[in-house]
């Protein structure tokens, strides 16, 4: 039954965002808002909204470690498993814009997040913060499309298009229809999700924070997976890579941000294995995309290196969890050998010319 109820909540999460997306898309262009600037907010935000949708419900329930770990874990997740296979399919290219504006904003959303855990708690003021954070980015990114390129203003035309007029789709009622049933599965599938999640917990014998690191996290991402993955099997390889780094962004001031407001006075508990570990590995991730992303593209080796990191990062959790004898042998050759290697190389692939077509 907590397997059933678990997949239901996912399905209902994947569709949910779909629905909310598209009623919102399809009602924003009809009211002559561009594409970019639809593309930059209700799709930025709908890819997010299963980890907003889980992080608030895990609030409501009282499971505040698991809306920690979804944010965190989808953050890991994002980038060393989306962002891997991704380049395994076919080498990624990443635009300028990426590495001069976003990819140092997510560090420092990453970094504000870790100062701001460091009293042991994210308070109402933080979440608050938080909130009025990602308001001011999202504003920023729809000014700064005002300037763009026409290359860049077209960038979404071919996905997102207004309702064709008589189109099943083109009336504002079934829009709104839309929305709120996105909405209603966003709600109920976080809902059975979270309460799956605990009952995992419960039976595996370890706890919600590593659940949601884990499970939660990958089964949230179900959207940035599919976008991602099927904006590089198209040939759109700058915004596979854009699109997790804009999700890493808006997990924090967003998810995060609202977490934080619905649990009140009481704020979202930032336990001691979170500080001690997790949120440093999700540090580490985030700076560990600027030497990669510099060189202009993301080859199928360094994917495979960032899926095979995740899978040492998920390994890690389960045998931390367990207690289990092989942990400490593990860990001292991920630290003596695994990780000094994988440095050393970034840096003589850095120093290979960056690809004219990246530009």
């Amino acid at each position: 039954m907590n397997v059933l109820l678990f997949v239901a909540g996912l399905v209902g999460l994947v569709v949910g965002a779909d629905l909310l997306v598209r009623g919102a898309s399809k009602m924003a262009l009809s009211l002559g808002i561009s594409p970019l600037v639809v593309g930059l907010t209700i799709v930025a935000f709908g890819t997010s909204a299963p980890e907003m949708a889980v992080s608030a419900g895990a609030v409501l329930n009282g499971q505040t470690d698991i809306a920690i770990g979804n944010v965190v874990g989808s953050n890991i997740f994002n980038v060393l498993f989306i962002l891997g296979v991704s380049a395994l399919i076919v080498p990624l290219l990443v635009h300028q814009q990426i590495i001069r504006q976003e990819v140092p904003i997510m560090i420092g959303a990453s970094v504000l997040l870790l100062v701001l855990g460091l009293d042991g708690r994210i308070s109402l003021l933080d979440g608050a913060l938080l909130l009025g954070l990602v308001l001011a980015y999202t504003t920023y990114l729809v000014v700064q499309s005002r300037r763009e390129s026409a290359a860049a203003a077209t960038e979404y035309d071919d996905e997102l298009k207004p309702a064709e007029v008589g189109a099943w789709d083109a009336k504002l009622p079934v829009q709104l229809a839309l929305i709120v049933a996105g909405l209603v599965g966003l709600v109920l599938g976080s809902e059975a999700l979270v309460t799956a999640s605990v009952a995992f917990a419960k039976q595996l014998g370890v706890s919600d924070l590593v659940i949601g690191l884990t499970i939660v996290a990958a089964g949230t991402s179900m959207p940035e997976v599919a976008t991602s993955i099927m904006a590089a099997i198209k040939g759109e390889r700058d915004i596979a890579v854009g699109n997790v780094v804009g999700s890493n962004t808006f997990n924090i001031l967003g998810c995060l941000g609202l977490s934080g407001v619905l649990a009140g006075q009481t704020g979202l508990t930032m336990t001691g294995a979170v500080m001690n570990f997790d949120i440093w590995v999700m540090l580490a991730v985030a700076f560990a995309c600027l030497p990669v992303f510099l060189k202009g593209r993301i080859a199928r080796w360094e994917g495979a290196v960032f899926v095979g990191y995740y899978g040492s990062y998920v390994i890690y959790l389960i045998l931390a969890a367990q207690q289990h004898a092989a942990l400490p042998a593990f860990s001292q050759a991920m630290l003596s050998f695994v990780l000094p290697l994988t440095v050393i190389t970034l840096i003589v692939s850095m120093m290979r010319p960056r690809p004219t077509e990246a530009a």
